[in-house]
């Protein structure tokens, strides 16, 4: 654990701000495919919406602690899953209204 306690703390921020970003490209990797599929949503609710409370709270705890890489990413993970949520919600109005 030395090593760790050696890496100064705004590297470590800085490397977290783009490990987060990182996270975020895959969320909307799955926004796009999701949005160009014109098919049903196989995404569960539970799936969809459990996303946003975990990245909500990660937001919370990174705002309560003040580490900008938790709170800024998982702000930006909670707004590609509520867009996720809403593809995913009109999707399955439409197909149900138009089996």
């Amino acid at each position: 654990m030395n090593i760790i306690n050696s890496i100064p703390e705004d590297v470590f921020e800085s490397i977290g701000i783009v490990a987060g970003l990182s996270a975020c490209l895959v969320i909307a990797i799955q926004v796009y495919k999701e949005y160009r599929f014109k098919g049903p949503s196989s995404l569960s609710d539970g799936f969809i919406f459990g996303w946003v409370l975990i990245y909500l709270f990660w937001c919370f705890y990174g705002i309560r602690f003040n580490a900008i890489a938790l709170w800024l990413t998982n702000a930006i993970a909670v707004l590609l899953q509520l867009t996720l949520c809403f593809i995913v919600i009109k999707k399955r109005k439409a197909y149900q209204s138009n089996p």
